[in-house]
């Protein structure tokens, strides 16, 4: 069975260039609907993987509101 492990951390300030990882991970982690449950659409793990769980972490790091995320208000 698959232990789980600690988050990545956000860096703090948020720079552009770890601002556009974590739009690029945002997106490509997304929820997939299986008959197990939302799994992650890259790693067909429980959604939110780590990646998914750092992606939102630093866009709402760099001020970007839990909504804003949500709409993918980033762009």
């Amino acid at each position: 069975m698959p232990t789980l492990l600690d988050d990545f951390p956000v860096l703090t300030p948020v720079t552009d260039e770890d601002l556009a990882i974590a739009v690029q991970a945002v997106r490509t982690h997304a929820p997939e609907s299986w008959p197990q449950g939302e799994l992650c659409r890259s790693e067909r793990v429980p959604y939110p993987c780590r990646l998914a769980r750092w992606g939102r972490a630093t866009l709402e790091a760099a001020g970007l509101s839990a909504a804003q995320v949500e709409q993918g208000g980033w762009a």
